[in-house]
């Protein structure tokens, strides 16, 4: 330990504050403390059994920063606002960029309207959610304007102007407050059983539902009790997957976490109104080896930022150190009083003993799919070398196409895959400049000749430089070359390879068998067509391909589209610029009348004249065949 570092710890203060521990240039860490000598000075002593990632976070520290606090709860505000703001290695960061949508309700409005928001606000409104997909919220919308018919226009009313009511008002679905046909009390007295609804009040709708449709039965009124009837379906229909569940009245969530050893996964159980409307999990990196009282604590910390994401209780599967001062920051944000609770038995344990289940089943199918895409990408690179006999890691791979159409506008492409993924940032297009005609093997010379001779030279000029190889445009030499083609395609890239003063290791796929050639050997070699490392060729060999025709279909555009303006006298490149962005394209100006022509800015009229007499010409030609046969 440096003197400057141990002098520091003798220094500490016995107060509340935060910690931030640093290397050379970022923040490695945030934590808070009551005591913080006590804290801080338990990091650097060597009996305390600290879990591998504490011992590598340590070992990587060069000094430590403090902030002072006057109360416990100030100092897990903070923990957690400097956590936001460093994003430190070493702290436990929920993986989720999820805006969960609301049903909002501004009370305050004479006619509110029931909408979709995906952001909650102090303003006075009333929130609903949050749900777990925006289809969820449409789902319960659309039950909503079945059963009770609230507007759902924009208009700002009341205006003071008179309105015809609109489709919404023939179909039964709004009580047209536009067109003055309700009055304030009446739109507030639907209002508030629609609020009922969303509040988890169900069953009292459905009741009132069924006493009106069986009230206009009896009276007859087979239209209006046919309509009832489908409201109550509707109703029912949406209840029945939200009673999925009966976990009791209240709105809660329930979180558990499941561990692997490297990292986390927190299980979350929304119950809101009694009905149980979903779950989600969340991954959390490199916190395996914490324990689950210190995952929850700082999941809770990030995912509970905004006031209405807060239930009234949470239920645990034990609680942190820090539960009491977490349930007085929530209930100030929320404004009402918040609960921390581990069951031990009942309905309640039932549903935390629920959450671990999902968390330990999404926790291992996470590491399936990991494991998956390993096999497909870094998995994959390294069984290619194996098998193709190359020595040294293969991480990053190049592939080259050509693609013209009888040898006019060749073109190649190059693109890079990095540990067995596109990286295409990376991808290039080359013009073939010294070949006529279409000749893809001296235009694969050509082009294996100039990445070489490039990437050579920029390589030694970065090296000189001291900077990094990965940054430039050529500079980072692959590991394997692949080319589209058979052996002969791979005899003149090699060649021009080697020319250049480059010794890659190269191969080429051939399409008809999916054979992989080497160069001076003549059999090929044919993977198992279910092997990864063959998934992995032709992955790249087809993206190059597409690449390449891709850009060679935009040069033939372009060149069209020049061929035809280009040679009219009196439309330069300003008006011709002018006309595509105008018209599209040639057909679109053909079609355009000589004064649409020349309003186009910078057109002048004898311009225009020039350009509508040649667009024209052919039409004429064809007027004199048909007048020259009849």
């Amino acid at each position: 330990m440096n003197p400057e570092l141990a002098l520091k710890l003798k220094t500490l203060p016995e107060t509340p504050g935060c910690y931030l521990m640093r290397n050379a240039s970022e923040v490695l860490y945030v934590g808070k403390a009551i005591n913080l000598k006590n804290r801080v000075r338990s990091y650097f002593q060597s009996g305390h059994g600290h879990t591998p990632k504490v011992r590598a976070m340590v070992a990587r520290v060069v000094d430590f920063d403090v902030i002072i606090c006057q109360t416990n709860l100030e100092a897990l505000i903070l923990e957690s606002n400097l956590i936001k703001l460093h994003k430190p290695y070493y702290n436990i960061m929920m993986r989720d960029d999820k805006q969960y949508p609301f049903i909002r309700v501004d009370m305050h409005q004479d006619f509110p309207r029931i909408e979709l928001v995906r952001r909650t606000q102090r303003d006075g409104a009333k929130y609903f959610g949050p749900y777990l997909g925006a289809t969820g919220v449409r789902e319960v919308l659309d039950v909503l304007r079945q059963v009770f018919p609230l507007r759902t226009c924009t208009l700002a009313l009341p205006d003071g102007k008179t309105r015809r009511p609109c489709i919404q008002h023939e179909m039964g679905n709004c009580l047209a407050p536009c067109a003055g046909l309700c009055e304030r009390e009446q739109y507030h007295a639907v209002l508030r059983d629609a609020l009922r609804f969303l509040g988890g009040q169900s069953q009292a709708i459905e009741d009132t539902l069924r006493a009106q449709m069986n009230d206009a039965a009896l009276a007859l009124e087979f239209e209006r009790a046919g309509t009832l009837r489908d409201r109550l379906r509707a109703v029912e229909k949406l209840t029945e997957k939200q009673r999925a569940n009966k976990p009791g009245g209240g709105d809660r969530d329930v979180l558990a976490v499941a561990r692997d050893g490297l990292d986390a996964m927190v299980q979350t159980l929304h119950i809101r109104g009694g009905q149980m409307i979903g779950g989600d999990h969340f991954s959390l990196e490199r916190a395996g080896d914490d324990s689950p009282g210190e995952i929850l604590l700082s999941f809770m910390l990030q995912y509970y930022s905004e006031a209405a994401l807060i239930p009234r209780e949470i239920v645990l599967p034990e609680l942190p150190d820090e539960s009491d001062t977490l349930a007085e920051l929530f209930a100030e944000l929320l404004g009402k009083k918040v609960e921390i609770t581990v069951p031990q038995r009942g309905e309640k344990r039932a549903l935390v003993e629920l959450a671990e289940k999902n968390a330990t089943d999404a926790l291992a199918k996470r590491n399936a799919r990991s494991l998956a895409q390993y096999d497909r990408t870094i998995g994959a690179a390294r069984s290619l070398a194996e098998k193709l006999g190359i020595s040294r890691t293969v991480r990053r791979m190049e592939c080259y196409d050509i693609s013209n159409t009888q040898g006019v506008l060749s073109v190649a492409s190059m693109v890079v895959f990095i540990d067995g993924q596109p990286a295409k940032k990376q991808y290039r297009h080359f013009r073939i400049q010294t070949v006529e005609g279409a000749n893809d093997f001296a235009s694969m010379e050509e082009v294996l000749s100039r990445r070489f001779r490039h990437g050579l030279e920029e390589r030694a000029q970065r090296l000189a430089q001291g900077l990094a190889l990965e940054d430039g445009k050529f500079s980072d030499l692959p590991d394997l070359v692949v080319i589209d083609g058979g052996p002969e395609q791979l005899l003149f890239a090699r060649r021009a390879m080697l020319a250049a003063g480059a010794d890659v290791p190269i191969c080429s796929l051939a399409k008809r068998l999916e054979e992989i050639f080497l160069p001076d050997r003549e059999k090929s070699i044919l993977l198992d067509r279910h092997d990864p490392a063959l998934h992995l060729v032709e992955r790249i060999r087809d993206e190059a391909h597409r690449f390449a025709i891709t850009h060679h279909r935009g040069l033939r555009g372009k060149q069209m589209t020049k061929s035809q303006l280009e040679d009219i006298p009196g439309i330069g490149s300003n008006r011709r610029r002018a006309l595509l962005i105008k018209f599209k394209s040639i057909q679109a100006m053909r079609d355009a009348t000589l004064e649409e022509l020349t309003s186009t800015p910078g057109m002048s009229k004898p311009a225009a004249q020039t350009l509508y007499r040649v667009l024209h010409a052919g039409d004429k030609a064809e007027e004199k065949t048909v007048t020259s046969l009849i």
